[in-house]
């Protein structure tokens, strides 16, 4: 089952840096096992381009749609057996320490 693993950031970090896992191990290691299909960082919020289309004109907008101290900073597409195990990898990432991850499954259409 594929899912989508957003990377954010968050106000309130592990302050215990020693207990935050290595990115460049979290990579290699879901790489190998081919449960991480593809990922990157992403550029800052102030590089965003929000897109609308009212009334058939389409309206741009410098920056994030949303007002928020967290971000998505990155994202990786994981190919997981269950819920259960997309859990898991989610939680050896480092920004599981740092920030926050949110899972969410592919969507039967």
């Amino acid at each position: 089952m594929k899912y989508m693993m957003f990377v954010c950031s968050d106000t309130e970090p592990e302050t215990d840096e020693s207990r935050v896992p290595d990115i460049e191990v979290w990579v290699g290691e879901n790489d190998a096992a081919g449960r991480r299909v593809t990922g990157s960082v992403l550029a800052p919020p102030s590089a965003a381009t929000t897109v609308r289309v009212r009334g058939g004109e389409t309206m741009l907008t410098d920056g994030p749609f949303a007002e928020t101290k967290e971000v998505i900073v990155g994202f990786d597409v994981l190919e997981c057996a269950d819920l259960d195990e997309a859990i898991a990898v989610a939680a050896a990432h480092p920004m599981a320490h740092r920030g926050r991850i949110e899972l969410r499954p592919y969507a039967d259409l």
